[in-house]
């Protein structure tokens, strides 16, 4: 199925029966800040039990596979480091490919990219005075100007710039936060220069070391954003469950781009536990007791639905949203019920 004629699929069952591994995005997908999203130990133990195994693939730098693991453990999750895979993991690979050993390189990040690139065999410093040949730049909550003042002058000399994610924002408790690509955007905007490489998604390499280490021949994947992990994996050709447990909220599915566009949809991880309905995309469409249609630049949904049922109606207004090449520009409500679920969507 190309971009362009991406369409909600139907599961035919349970969603778990019909991949072998999910490759888990983690920042608002399994947990918020050390918070877990409720639900989520629960709902990967039963999709474990049911025969998926689980592959935890993250853009967030600042964490060693060893303390994901150890962290998802904590949380009722079950992991080893093998299972793990992270931008830091894959930005280390990347530059000991590039570089000679022992070549310097400046990591703006935290100490886990630090520990990444000296266990490839790198010398990580932290000055442009040490002439370094490569800067890699990561998330990390202790970055400040200084680290960004110093990339910048490694790069304006000739570093080799790596990049382990460019997400602009962090999913945390309280709302959005910079992320690492509002970082790097200041560096950029700093040095004139875009990054020469940046390896996290929706960029492939992390994608495919997490299929090479899981042998994943059915892949699925999780995620919250449709601009990294959705993107992603349409790029890989994978199928993908959004979740909207993180960054990505109704009124952004409804304006996504073809090439952003989910497999399937789910509030959280109990969505792989469940058949998912499909829902083509037509000028009128219908997904359970809901109905939508596009009204010139709006969406108007009707029907006589609960409340509870409202990703069958966030569905429908996808099916007809995604039938013109424009986002509608408001969402209504015919009716009572339609008024209520959309409220419940936040949808005005």
């Amino acid at each position: 199925m190309t971009p362009e004629s991406r369409v909600l699929a139907a599961s035919g069952g349970p969603l778990w029966q019909g991949y072998d591994v999910a490759l888990l995005d983690l920042d608002g997908v399994v947990y918020l800040q050390e918070q877990p999203v409720p639900g989520a130990a629960e709902a990967l133990a039963a999709a474990r039990r049911a025969g998926l195994r689980l592959e935890f693939v993250t853009n967030n730098a600042s964490r060693r596979a060893v303390e994901v693991a150890a962290l998802l453990t904590s949380l009722g999750i079950p992991a080893d480091a093998a299972e793990v895979v992270t931008s830091a993991q894959a930005a280390a690979a990347l530059l000991a490919e590039r570089l000679p050993p022992g070549a310097q390189v400046l990591v703006v990040g935290a100490e886990a990219l630090v520990a990444e690139v000296t266990a490839v065999g790198l010398t990580p410093v932290d000055s442009a005075d040490a002439h370094p040949v490569a800067v890699v730049q990561g998330y990390g909550p202790e970055v400040g100007w200084r680290h960004l003042a110093e990339a910048a002058l490694a790069i304006q000399a000739g570093a080799l710039w790596v990049v382990t994610n460019a997400d602009l924002t962090l999913p945390s408790l309280r709302g959005r936060l910079p992320g690492n690509g509002s970082l790097v955007a200041a560096v950029r905007a700093a040095t004139g220069r875009a990054p020469d490489e940046i390896v996290g998604k929706p960029h492939p390499r992390l994608h495919a070391e997490s299929v090479r280490r899981s042998g994943a021949t059915r892949p699925l994947v999780v995620g919250d954003r449709l601009d990294t992990d959705i993107e992603g994996a349409i790029h890989a050709g994978t199928d993908s469950l959004l979740v909207l447990s993180g960054v990505t909220r109704p009124v952004d599915l409804l304006a996504a781009a073809p090439h952003r566009r989910p497999t399937y949809v789910a509030a959280r991880l109990d969505g792989l536990l469940v058949a998912h309905p499909g829902v083509p995309t037509a000028a009128e469409a219908t997904c359970g007791p809901w109905t939508a249609r596009r009204a010139g630049a709006d969406l108007v949904l009707s029907g006589t639905g609960e409340p509870e049922q409202e990703l069958d109606a966030l569905r429908a207004l996808c099916g007809a949203a995604w039938s013109a090449s424009f986002p509608p520009d408001a969402v209504r409500a015919d009716g009572p019920a339609a008024e209520v679920v959309l409220a419940e969507l936040g949808l005005p």
